[in-house]
């Protein structure tokens, strides 16, 4: 039922990247950034993209360069048929969890879509009905899929932008760099100056963590 594109990413690495999963139209890719962080929301994204879409650089977000994604963000943007874009917020995110509220980011990236699909497809291996449309899960479908790759990468660049606004209020943990995932330098930050509003409570924002209460 699927469509691709062949391209070479390196003189020994060819990787097909396909245009589409089921042949029902137009067919949504959608995926999500941030799940692991431990400030900041859980972004996602949900893109539809025209069949004959195809771009050399094109991947899993997690695969490319900032650069890379800087580049591919407007021309995604550009010439998608649709794409939508939302942030959930760490209280609501310690309020029903961060699978929930991945599964929820989704669903409202899919809402802020133009278009409403007749498919959807979904980066990893959960996912919650969206208005009874058939949707279908794949595993690393990031690498797999164009719609998901540019999902993705609006996600990633998305959050990272508004991450980098919010190291503006807070330069001490260094967003602006880690994006709020759990690096040695984002802990040593939250030992030193607690909490702010921005951070997952119910996450262990530190390793040695029982209870933290700043």
């Amino acid at each position: 039922m699927s469509g691709n594109f062949v391209f070479s990413l390196s003189q020994k690495t060819t990787l097909i990247l396909k245009s589409y999963y089921h042949i029902l139209e137009p067919e949504a890719g959608t995926d999500e950034a941030g799940r692991g962080c431990l400030a900041g929301p859980v972004t996602a994204a949900a893109v539809i993209l025209p069949k004959s879409f195809t771009h050399e650089l094109l991947n899993d977000s997690k695969l490319l360069s900032h650069k890379s994604r800087d580049f591919l963000k407007p021309l995604i943007e550009s010439d998608c048929t649709a794409f939508g874009i939302a942030h959930v917020h760490p209280q609501k995110i310690d309020d029903i969890n961060i699978l929930n509220a991945a599964l929820l980011a989704m669903h409202k990236a899919i809402d802020r879509l133009m278009i409403v699909p007749e498919f959807i497809i979904v980066d990893g291996n959960r996912f919650k009905s969206y208005k009874e449309i058939p949707h279908e899960c794949i595993v690393r479908g990031d690498s797999q899929y164009m719609s998901i790759a540019a999902a993705s990468v609006l996600a990633k660049t998305y959050r990272d932008a508004y991450m980098e606004k919010l190291h503006e209020e807070y330069p001490m943990y260094n967003w602006k760099k880690n994006k709020g995932y759990p690096t040695k330098e984002h802990r040593e930050a939250i030992r030193r100056y607690g909490l702010t509003p921005h951070h997952r409570r119910s996450f262990r924002q530190l390793p040695e963590q029982s209870t933290l209460d700043f």
